[in-house]
C-alpha cells in the first residue's frame, strides 16, 4: 500500500506525521521494506490467534497488540492509545486496509480491530 499523498493531507499537521517524517526521514528503501515485512509478521501472528479460536482479550490477544503499538512507536511515530484506537477503527472502517490484513485470514482486520477496542479499554480504565 503506497498512500503517501493521501497520508500527507489527513495528518500532515499532526505531530505524529512530523515525528514520522524526522524518524523516517533517512531510512533507505530496504529499511522502510524491512520494517514493512515486521508489521506484516504481526498481523500473521493475529491472523494465526484468530484461526487458533483465540478471543480479543486473552492474553496472547494483548500481547500481541502491545507488541504491535510498541513496533509503530519503535518505527514509525509514538503510537499512543488514543492513536492505537483509531488505528483498529481504520482497520475495518477503510476497505484497502480491511483487505490487505485480511489476506492473511478472513476476519482478521475485525479480530484485531476488537483486540485494539479491549486493549485501549482497559488502558483507559487503568489511568
Amino acid at each position: 500500500m503506497n498512500y503517501n499523498n493521501e497520508v500527507k493531507e489527513r495528518w500532515g499537521n499532526t505531530e505524529a506525521y512530523a515525528e514520522f517524517s524526522a524518524k523516517t526521514k533517512g531510512y533507505s528503501k530496504e529499511r522502510f521494506a524491512d520494517i514493512n515485512t515486521g508489521l506484516e509478521y504481526i498481523f500473521r501472528d493475529f491472523a494465526k490467534l484468530l484461526q487458533s479460536g483465540a478471543v480479543p482479550d486473552s492474553p496472547e490477544a494483548q500481547e500481541l497488540v502491545k507488541k504491535l503499538q510498541d513496533y509503530i512507536s519503535e518505527n514509525y511515530y509514538t503510537c499512543t492509545d488514543e492513536i492505537l484506537a483509531g488505528l483498529g477503527q481504520m482497520y475495518v472502517a477503510d476497505e484497502r486496509f480491511k483487505e490487505n490484513i485480511d489476506k492473511y485470514a478472513d476476519g482478521t482486520a475485525e479480530f484485531v480491530s476488537e483486540v485494539i477496542k479491549m486493549y485501549t479499554k482497559r488502558q483507559r480504565s487503568r489511568k
